[in-house]
């Protein structure tokens, strides 16, 4: 007996959908504060080719297994290859996507935090240092960031109990459209700025020598940060889209928005990192330090610090509200739980994680995990771990245990479109050999049994 499933109604949905998951913290938060530890334009170049020469082929190879089974990602595979070790990747999809939450949610709630900061009297200053002094009281503090993670989550969650067509495709159609327009305003604004024209040499004019050491594996786990790789996120939407759709357009259209998001939030960010003296390796908290500077400088700058901060949290909850429904969808359609007791369940799960996270921050600071505090080690095993491990398998059972003939048919959809026979060679060459090989080279550096350098 077939399930009644949810789905996105539209492709316009899909596309707003798959690029909102991308599109997010990613690029408008981690990307900026990686290009800045890692060298500049010379780490822009390793992430494009990572992103397109083997994270792509990776993105088309989930949205073949979601649409052809139709199942979240352990279902997908239980059915694809029943009782085998292939189950590891729906396991690992979950315990990815937890474990992205627990942190990303944290993030999530600082947006918040700073939408409300946006109108109290003194916030916006050119004063870096006050700046910086107040984003470090704010997240070390024990009690107001957590209770912001908890209504970011809790927002996320009412969106997601949704469900598909009426929660998650609704809202993506209306804000996507709101982020890219305004994080285009506000390169404008960045690269008007005095001294912005060093921020642009940084971006676009590659010196390798910069490069660190772990700069290679730091690009991938971007990439596949970045495009919600090896989490469930691409198998689990898959499996909502409709048959008629063209999977190719869908991953090239998502990494394309994906990249322009990246390199646009890098404009926005890194000409006024330079304009106003600041290090371009801040971290985590440069959105948070730089950008309200941007705003002290603009007309109307509380107006406009506040929309960009909703529009950061737009941006967040996109791809919280993919990472929740890989959860969700496991619970529901593995364990039989209705959709309001699953979304309840993943909220008490990543709210506990997540508490633990925050207060790392502050009074949980001193307790670490492998020389790293909790926040920082959930980041750092998604990243460069758990993603890579994940689409390691992905790459490994499509190009060498998927039917070639299976995997053809779904990109084509069952004949009815062509498919460029040389792009197909590429993506199979990629999936069979480039993708594998490099992948395991930066997982194992990434667990300390080899040195790339």
């Amino acid at each position: 007996m077939t399930i009644q499933r949810d789905g996105f109604a539209s492709r316009f949905g899909v596309l707003v959908a798959v690029a909102g998951s991308a599109v997010g913290l990613g690029n408008l938060w981690r990307f900026p504060y990686m290009v800045g530890n890692n060298g500049g334009a010379a780490f822009i170049l390793l992430y494009l080719f990572f992103v397109f020469l083997i994270c792509l082929p990776i993105m088309f190879s989930e949205f073949v297994i979601g649409r052809k089974t139709q199942l979240n990602a352990f279902g997908a595979m239980k059915k694809l290859a029943p009782r085998s070790g292939w189950l590891s990747i729906g396991f690992i999809s979950i315990i990815a996507s937890l474990s992205i939450l627990s942190f990303y949610s944290v993030v999530g709630g600082w947006t918040i935090d700073y939408i409300l900061r946006s109108f109290s009297p003194g916030f916006l200053t050119s004063d870096s240092e006050k700046l910086a002094s107040t984003f470090g009281n704010f997240i070390s503090s024990p009690f107001r960031p957590a209770v912001m993670m908890l209504i970011f989550l809790g927002i996320s969650a009412l969106i997601v109990s949704a469900g598909i067509k009426n929660g998650i495709e609704k809202y993506s159609k209306i804000l996507m459209p709101a982020l890219f327009f305004l994080v285009v305003i506000l390169a404008i604004r960045s690269l008007t700025l005095p001294g912005a024209s060093e921020g642009i040499n940084f971006l676009f004019n590659p010196d390798f020598s910069k490069l660190k050491p772990d700069s290679v594996l730091a690009a991938l786990g971007q990439a596949f940060f970045s495009l919600s790789l090896g989490m469930g996120c691409i198998i689990t939407y898959g499996s909502y889209v409709r048959k008629k759709e063209k999977l190719i357009n869908i991953s090239v259209t998502s990494a394309l928005a994906d990249t322009l998001f990246a390199i646009l939030a890098g404009l926005a960010i890194m000409p006024a990192v330079f304009a106003f003296g600041i290090s371009p390796g801040e971290g985590p908290g440069l959105v948070f330090i730089t950008l309200p500077q941007i705003f002290a400088q603009m007309p109307f700058g509380a107006v406009i610090s506040a929309a960009f901060f909703v529009i950061l949290l737009v941006a967040a909850l996109t791809s919280e509200i993919s990472l929740l429904e890989v959860v969700v969808a496991y619970l529901t359609e593995e364990l039989k739980l209705s959709r309001r007791k699953a979304v309840l369940l993943t909220f008490i799960t990543v709210g506990f994680f997540g508490l633990l996270c925050s207060l790392s921050e502050g009074s949980l600071s001193e307790l670490k995990i492998f020389g790293k505090n909790i926040f920082d080690f959930f980041d750092y095993v998604s990243s460069n771990i758990l993603l890579p491990a994940g689409g390691l398998l992905i790459v490994l059972f499509v190009g060498w245990k998927m039917k070639k003939a299976d995997y053809l048919d779904e990109l084509s959809n069952n004949g009815t479109i062509a498919v460029n026979k040389f792009l197909f060679n590429s993506i199979t060459f990629s999936l069979k050999f480039l993708a594998p090989v490099a992948i395991t080279v930066i997982l194992l550096n990434g667990l300390g049994l080899i040195k790339l350098f």
